[in-house]
């Protein structure tokens, strides 16, 4: 096991773990992880009474979140959680999750999901030693500043959480802006990057990638998302582009101002493999429209890797694409529901990101540093090093 899993310190409390209605397949995953890595665990002190409970068969809170026929619900925690370490598992955009009102049956919207995060909370009713949630994708987070009069949901759902629900820490995926981080700057906000992960997914699923200048190219559909393409590149050691996008700015459509036209800058791109990456894929509409600049550009093979995989409006247009050879592959994580019809898919590959929720939740309930999760620059130079790609990362 890594280096990291040595633990010096003792447990904050006994670890537990709630999955909200739509995460129980990958609480479960995390859950197995855990439970065989701490039967593994060598310590002297694992029989002491700081570390009462440390070994368990599971670390899954049991926990119901029944409906009134109205709709109304509640939640009900059906074992002890005084002194614990608490995680909750929250997925916002997971639309599988249905509820009967009135008759009917209703899928979850996020407003729905964030309700049952507060019931949780309340539920633990303060017995619980310290409250983490983990939130893959922030609830409301592309509303992360305001243009006009309106509201900002992401800061407030950050502010209620932690000043009046009494949350320590939340841990989310690839933030739309991490800035929003200052909704709450006295307590803990981490934000995390699974650029490791995706990287050794194209590795395993792409067996003829030359990964150099001259064979790759890096590419941000937007501006706004130059921060993590910089990163992607600086690590692979390969070359930067950016779209830029036109937008009607006199005109607003679903709530936002319809783009005009994507305006490509940087180097040539005739012949090179592309990544275009991105935080999330909704619509899909751009991403396609990116692509197909960058066939017109006489681009070779166009990868995509998005955190998060949305598909608003369905899976065909990602269909024609991949028929007409704009797309390759698609990669996204398993951090929110995928679909079975996406997981289906020829042209998609879903990236695993549990195990390195495992790592994080192990390191925080021994109230260590995850400063060296945060940062996977040797763990991909060794991932590059195993599928034999020259690595451009300098050690500093």
């Amino acid at each position: 096991m890594p280096d990291y899993e040595d633990f010096k310190t003792i447990p904050v409390g006994q670890l537990g773990i709630i999955a909200l209605p739509g995460c129980e397949t990958i609480a479960r995953k995390i859950d197995n992880y855990l439970v065989n890595w701490r039967k593994e665990r060598d310590s002297e002190h694992k029989l002491t009474l700081p570390f009462a409970g440390y070994e368990k068969e599971s670390y899954l809170i049991k926990a119901a979140f029944p409906r009134f026929g109205t709709g109304e619900g509640k939640c009900v925690i059906n074992e002890t959680v005084r002194g614990f370490d608490i995680f909750i598992l929250c997925d916002p955009f997971n639309y599988s999750v249905e509820y009967k009102m009135y008759g009917r049956y209703v899928p979850m919207s996020p407003d729905d999901h964030y309700s049952n995060l507060k019931r949780a909370i309340s539920a633990i009713a303060g017995k619980a030693r310290r409250i983490n949630v983990i939130m893959p994708m922030l609830y409301e987070g592309r509303q992360h500043r305001r243009s006009s009069r309106e509201s900002l949901d992401c800061a407030d759902m950050l502010r209620e959480l932690c000043l009046n629900y009494g949350v320590e820490n939340v841990i989310t995926f690839d933030a739309h802006d991490p800035r929003v981080h200052n909704a709450i700057p006295q307590n803990g906000f981490e934000n995390v990057q699974p650029v490791y992960q995706m990287i050794k997914a194209m590795c395993k699923n792409i067996p003829d990638l030359n990964i150099d200048k001259n064979h790759m190219m890096v590419i941000s559909p937007d501006e706004g998302g130059m921060g993590r393409c910089i990163y992607f590149a600086n690590v692979l050691g390969l070359d930067l582009g950016m779209f830029y996008k036109r937008r009607d700015y006199s005109v607003i459509i679903d709530g936002r101002n319809p783009i005009v036209a994507h305006e490509f800058l940087g180097t040539n791109v005739e012949g090179k493999d592309v990544i275009i990456i991105d935080d999330m894929i909704s619509s899909g509409d751009s991403m396609i429209e990116v692509a197909t600049k960058l066939k017109e550009l006489k681009a070779n093979r166009i990868f995509i890797c998005s955190s998060f995989g949305l598909f608003c409006n369905g899976l065909e247009n990602f269909d024609k694409a991949y028929e007409d050879g704009l797309i390759s592959k698609v990669f996204t994580t398993n951090l929110i529901y995928s679909s079975p019809e996406l997981l289906s898919r020829d042209w998609y590959v879903s990236v695993d990101v549990s195990k390195y929720c495992s790592y994080i939740i192990d390191t925080l309930n021994h109230d260590e540093s995850i400063s060296g999760l945060l940062d996977p620059k040797d763990r991909i130079h060794k991932i590059l090093t195993k599928y034999g790609f020259e690595s451009h990362i300098e050690n500093k």
